[in-house]
């Protein structure tokens, strides 16, 4: 009786584990016509997609049942002290006579240039996770919603892991967006929630998508993963070029260092500005997040002019202090004569004109 009761319990188990994970928000791999072209791509191999470079997502040496007792013990100060300090921009009534650039903290950001609006990786307000109990947001690192936004013409996603991919900003975002553009395999998960198929481009690595004649984007390599379950790999994850009114941008998304950034600057540098991770890095994931250092390093690399350091001051994804990175990064620029600018959240950064730069990140705690 006893082993019939264990085993009832693990049916049970995995029953309630399948069907929590038939639930929207994980989304759906590529299938049909669309996992045809998945496969067709020279960057598909083994029925994954494959880095430029060999990549381990963890050291092998890993242990990971210390990883998951680290995930719950964190120390106090992987969190802000206090509410993080923002700015409430008025989104619909931006000047966008030259490009500009407003960051809602970690990888979420909005561009606007002469009456064209792109919104980049937005999880605006939610957590960067299908649970309840993990990636809660920053107190005072949340204050847009998507009622504050103006009409967007364009989404972009890098790649589909939560803190990229909100399930729930998609659902509002589905038909309102003009236009959708991602990596490949992505858009599986965006018809899944109700965004139109013929809404939505697909890129692979040095694909190039015309928006209109003067928005152009091409989807560059990026060492990193996919996979929104336990299977990684079936979609692509990219960062992109973006050429806009004659200004060329580096939308990073998420990558760790390699000899990508020196072909990606080769072959289409320097650029006006890069937005590039600086933060969630961690000891057993080295090639898949750069360190802040290296964030610095990549910017030299593909020919920044300017680089805005994204990924960080919202969500706690690693173990390192929440303002680790930021201090590190800036730390570097300055030794390496890199221009950096550090908005707060909601802060403004104008193309050739306003790059914000306090260490706003020091917080007074006496208020």
């Amino acid at each position: 009786m006893i082993i019939l009761a264990i085993l009832i319990v693990l049916l049970a188990l995995i029953g309630a584990s399948f069907l929590f994970m038939q639930q929207k928000q994980f989304g759906k791999d590529p299938y049909g016509e669309k996992l045809e072209r998945v496969r067709q791509s020279f960057n598909y191999r083994d029925g994954a997609f494959q880095n430029p470079m060999p990549t381990d997502t963890m050291l092998k040496d890993t242990s990971y049942l210390k990883l998951i007792w680290e995930s719950f013990n964190k120390p106090a100060s992987v969190r802000p002290p206090k509410p993080l300090p923002s700015i409430k921009t008025d989104l619909k009534n931006i000047n966008d006579e030259k490009p500009v650039i407003v960051w809602f903290g970690h990888s979420s950001y909005l561009i606007k240039s002469k009456g064209f609006t792109i919104l980049v990786d937005p999880v605006i307000n939610g957590r960067a996770s299908p649970v309840s109990f993990f990636g809660k947001p920053f107190s005072g690192s949340d204050v847009y919603s998507l009622n504050d936004f103006p009409s967007i013409d364009l989404v972009l996603l890098t790649h589909d892991h939560y803190d990229h991919l909100h399930y729930e900003s998609i659902q509002q975002l589905a038909g309102k967006v003009k236009y959708f553009c991602t990596s490949l395999g992505v858009a599986s998960h965006l018809e899944h929630w109700g965004v139109a198929s013929e809404k939505i481009t697909e890129l692979d690595w040095w694909e190039t998508k015309s928006i209109t004649p003067d928005v152009e984007l091409t989807a560059a390599p990026a060492r990193h993963f996919s996979g929104r379950t336990f299977k990684r790999g079936t979609t692509l994850w990219s960062a992109f070029i973006l050429n806009l009114h004659g200004h060329k941008l580096f939308l990073g998304g998420d990558s760790g260092y390699g000899r990508h950034f020196n072909e990606i600057g080769s072959k289409y540098g320097p650029f006006d500005i890069a937005i590039l991770e600086c933060g969630q890095y961690g000891k057993s994931w080295p090639y898949i997040h750069m360190l802040p250092e290296e964030t610095v390093t990549a910017a030299k690399d593909i020919g920044a002019k300017v680089l805005l350091p994204v990924h960080w001051a919202k969500f706690e994804l690693a173990f390192h202090d929440w303002d680790d990175s930021i201090k590190r990064v800036t730390k570097s620029a300055s030794e390496n004569n890199q221009l950096i600018t550090t908005p707060l959240i909601g802060e403004p950064v104008i193309l050739g004109s306003s790059y914000p730069n306090k260490n706003w990140w020091v917080l007074n705690l006496k208020d």
